[in-house]
C-alpha cells in the first residue's frame, strides 16, 4: 500500500480526489478521514494532519514558573510533544501496512519540519518503508499529476532550518516571557509574551507613538481662491502652500482685496507611462489586501484556504518572476469561464504577446502567487470572493500594457499674487483597468490657455498644524518588518495577530496600548538587543544558511543561547526597575477616563469585585463617589480616551479575540444604546 500525508484534512481530499480520477472513497479510522483509492491493482491511502502534529517543549520538571528560573530555560533539553494524538494513531495504523509514503507537506520550512515529524512517527512502526517527497506550488490536476510522477527526497536543510526556529522562538519566548511575567507580578492568563520577533516588531510601533507625543505643532496658513471660467468654478492655491507667518499670510489676502480676476500666465502638460506592477509574493499581497480593508492576519487565513481548495497557488512565497513553467496563456483561457472575470482575460488574449512584469526577487521554491481555478462566486463568501479577485486583477495587471496618464498645470496671477492649480487624468488605462485599485479619480482642469482671464470669486485664509507622523497600519508594519528582516513571509501575520491578541496594541492604523508601551520602553531600556531588529534579522540569517547547507543548527541555536544568556543578566541587574515601569504601564491601562459625575474630579478604573471577581468600572474616588457602570466579563479593554457626547461616560473598545472588536460608552441606558436597540427592533 502507498500512504500520501498532507498538511491539512482539505488538501487531502482534494490530492485523493486528484490522483483517483474522482473515485476515491472516504473512511474513518479513529475519527481521522482517510481516503482510499485502487490503480492498476496499487491500493492508496491519503490523510491529512492538522498543521503541526507535534510541538516542541521542555520537560516537564521546568514546567513551574515559581520554582523554576526563567534562565534556567535557556540550556534546558527540548522535547517534542504530540499535539494531534488520534492522527498519529491513525497514520501509525496505516504506516503499518504502507510500502512507500509520499510526503505532500506545503514546501517550505514550516511544511518540512511537519513532513519530516510525520516521516519520523511513520518510521517508529515502519522503520524500512521507503519515503518520499511530492513537491508542489498549487493544487491543480496538472501541478499535483506532475509531482507525483517526479518525487524527490525530504528536504533535511530546509528541515533543520524550520527546527532550529522552533528550538529558538521556545529558548527565547519562553524565558523572556517568564521573566517579564514574573516581574511584574502577571501570571495566569494575563502573562506578559515576549518573544524574538514580537519585541522589536512592538519597540517599532511604539517608537513611532513616542515620536508622534514628542512632535511639535506648528501652525500655518494657506490662501485658496475660487476662480471661474466659462461659468465653471474651481479651486487654486497660492504658489506660496505654507505661510508660516499669519502676518504675511493676512499681507497677501490684503493684496486681493477689491481684485475681481486673474490672469492665467501659463499652462504646462506632460505625459507620464506608468508600469504595471510586479507579480505577488507574500507581502505585496498581504500589503495590499490590508489597504483593501482585510487584516493581515484573516487574509492569510482566506488565501490558505483558496490555496487548499485549488483557486490559488501557494501563498506563502517571496518570488516576484514568474517561472518559465507557467503557461501564462492556459491560464488566461482558464479564466475565460469566470463569469465575473473572464472578459478581461478573452481581452488580455487578443495580444499578439504576452510579457509579464518581473520583480526584484527571484526565488525558485514557488512561483508568485496567482490564480490556479475557477470557483462559482457562490462557492465563496463576500471575504473569500474579495481575496480572489484581488489576486486575479493582480494577475492580469502583470500581464497588461502601461497605462498613460497627463498631469496639468495652470498658473495664474492675481494682483501679483501667483496661484495654480494642478489636474492628471488618465488617457490611457492600461492595467489599471484589470487592477482598479490602484486608480485615482481623474482630476480636471478648466480649458483655459495663456492671457486668459479668469474671474476671482472669493479668497479664504486656512489656518492649519502640522502632523506627527502617522502610526504603522498593518500592510505598512508588514513591509517594514520585511524591510529590517523580522520575521518571515510565514510568519509576520502571526505576529501583528499575537500583538492584538495580548491587549499590546489596538486599532488600525495601530496603536500602542500603556502596557504595549510600558513594555517596550522598558525592554528598550534595560535590554536593547532584544527590543531592537539587528539581533533577530542576523538569526534569521543565519537560519537562511540552515536552509542552504551553509551552517549547522546545533550551531545557530547554541549561538543564539549565549546571545540570550548576556539578555538575561542585563535583565536580572535592573529587574525592579524593570518591574516597577511594566507595571506602572498596566495601572495606566485600568483608567478608563474621568468620572462623569460633576466637581468630582476622579478616574473610571476597572476594579474586580473581591467575592465575585466581576469586574466594573469604578470611581478612584469611592467612598466619596460611588458612581460605577458594568463592564463586559470577557476580552481585553482598552481606554479610548474620547468621551461619550449623549452620555459624558468614557469609550471603550473591547477585543475578545472573537469576530470584530466593539466599541461602547459605560452608560447602559445611553441614548446612544437606545438608538441601536429600535434599528435592530425595525430590521427585525
Amino acid at each position: 500500500m502507498k500512504l500520501i500525508v498532507t498538511e491539512k484534512n482539505i488538501s487531502a481530499e482534494k490530492i485523493a480526489k486528484i490522483l483517483s480520477g474522482g473515485k476515491a472513497k472516504t473512511e474513518k479510522i479513529y475519527t481521522i478521514p482517510v481516503y482510499r483509492y485502487t490503480i492498476k491493482g496499487k491500493e492508496t491511502a491519503v490523510i491529512g494532519l492538522k498543521g503541526n502534529i507535534l510541538q516542541v517543549d521542555f520537560p516537564s520538571e521546568y514546567s513551574n514558573w515559581q520554582s523554576v528560573a526563567p534562565e534556567s530555560l535557556i540550556d534546558a533539553d527540548i522535547i517534542k510533544v504530540p499535539m494531534q494524538k488520534q492522527i498519529i494513531k491513525a497514520m501509525q495504523k496505516l504506516a503499518k501496512d504502507a510500502v512507500e509514503v509520499v510526503i505532500a507537506t506545503d514546501f517550505d520550512r514550516e511544511g518540512e519540519v511537519i513532513g519530516l515529524d510525520a516521516a519520523n512517527l511513520i518510521k517508529e512502526v515502519n522503520p524500512k518503508v521507503d519515503v518520499k517527497r511530492a513537491r508542489f506550488s498549487a493544487i491543480t490536476k496538472q501541478e499535483i499529476e506532475k509531482s507525483f510522477s517526479e518525487l524527490s527526497e525530504l528536504y533535511l536543510n530546509l528541515a533543520n532550518a524550520g527546527r532550529a526556529r522552533q528550538d529558538i522562538d521556545l529558548i527565547w519566548g519562553a524565558t523572556l516571557t517568564r521573566f517579564i511575567s514574573l516581574a511584574s507580578l502577571r501570571l495566569g492568563r494575563q502573562f506578559l509574551g515576549v518573544g524574538r520577533v514580537q519585541s522589536p516588531t512592538l519597540a517599532l510601533i511604539a517608537q513611532r507613538e513616542k515620536e508622534r507625543e514628542a512632535f511639535v505643532i506648528e501652525p500655518y496658513w494657506q490662501i485658496k481662491a475660487e476662480f471661474e471660467h466659462d461659468k465653471e468654478a474651481f479651486l487654486a492655491s497660492h504658489k506660496t502652500e505654507k505661510f508660516w507667518d499669519k502676518t504675511a499670510a493676512q499681507a497677501v489676502m490684503d493684496t486681493l482685496k477689491g481684485a475681481k480676476s486673474g490672469t492665467v500666465t501659463t499652462v504646462t502638460s506632460s505625459q507620464r507611462e506608468t508600469a504595471p506592477p510586479a507579480p505577488f509574493n507574500t507581502t505585496a499581497f498581504l500589503t495590499t489586501a490590508a489597504n483593501i480593508g482585510l487584516s493581515t492576519a484573516n487574509s492569510m487565513r482566506i488565501a490558505e484556504g483558496l490555496y487548499m481548495r485549488g483557486f490559488i497557488s501557494y501563498p506563502r512565497v517571496d518570488n516576484t518572476v514568474y517561472p518559465e513553467s507557467i503557461n501564462l496563456r492556459e491560464l488566461l483561457e482558464m479564466l475565460e469561464e469566470s463569469p465575473q472575470l473572464g472578459k478581461l482575460a478573452t481581452e488580455l488574449l487578443k495580444q499578439k504577446e504576452l510579457k509579464p512584469t518581473r520583480g526584484k526577487k527571484f526565488a525558485t521554491d514557488h512561483p508568485p502567487i496567482h490564480p490556479t481555478g475557477v470557483p462559482v462566486k457562490d462557492q465563496l463568501d463576500a471575504q473569500e470572493w474579495k481575496v480572489y479577485e484581488l489576486v486575479v486583477r493582480r494577475f492580469y495587471a502583470t500581464l497588461a500594457p502601461v497605462s498613460i496618464s497627463e498631469s496639468m498645470r495652470i498658473d495664474i496671477d492675481a494682483n501679483g499674487e501667483p496661484f495654480f492649480v494642478r489636474g492628471s487624468r488618465v488617457l490611457e488605462a492600461g492595467w489599471l483597468k484589470f487592477y482598479h485599485y490602484s486608480r485615482k479619480k481623474d482630476e480636471e482642469v478648466p480649458a483655459v490657455k495663456e492671457g486668459d482671464t479668469v474671474a476671482l470669486n472669493d479668497t479664504t485664509l486656512e489656518a492649519k498644524e502640522t502632523q506627527p507622523p502617522a502610526r504603522y497600519s498593518q500592510g505598512r508594519l508588514i513591509q517594514k518588518m520585511e524591510d529590517l528582516g523580522l520575521g518571515t513571509k510565514a510568519t509576520r501575520h502571526e505576529i501583528i495577530k499575537n500583538l492584538y491578541d495580548r491587549g499590546y496594541v489596538h486599532s488600525d492604523p495601530i496603536q500602542p496600548t500603556e502596557t504595549g508601551m510600558a513594555v517596550a520602553e522598558a525592554l528598550l531600556k534595560y535590554a536593547e538587543r532584544i527590543a531592537r531588529p539587528e539581533m533577530t534579522s542576523d538569526l534569521e540569517d543565519d537560519m537562511d544558511a540552515i536552509a542552504k547547507g551553509e551552517t549547522d543548527k546545533a550551531e545557530v541555536i547554541d549561538r543564539s543561547r549565549k546571545m540570550l544568556t548576556e539578555i538575561m543578566v542585563s535583565l536580572n541587574s535592573k529587574k525592579e526597575e524593570l518591574s516597577a515601569e511594566i507595571r506602572a504601564g498596566i495601572r495606566e491601562d485600568k483608567i478608563l477616563g474621568p468620572c462623569p459625575r460633576p466637581d468630582c474630579g476622579g478616574q473610571l478604573k476597572i476594579i474586580r469585585a473581591k467575592k465575585s471577581r466581576k469586574r466594573f468600572a469604578g470611581c478612584s474616588n469611592y467612598p466619596d463617589c460611588d458612581h460605577s457602570y458594568p463592564l463586559p466579563q470577557f476580552g481585553e479593554i482598552i481606554a479610548l480616551g474620547e468621551t461619550c457626547a449623549p452620555c459624558g461616560t468614557p469609550k471603550i473598545k473591547v477585543m475578545s479575540g472573537k469576530g470584530r472588536p466593539w466599541t461602547l460608552c459605560l452608560d447602559p441606558k445611553c441614548e446612544t444604546k437606545e438608538k441601536k436597540e429600535k434599528v435592530a427592533a425595525v430590521a427585525e
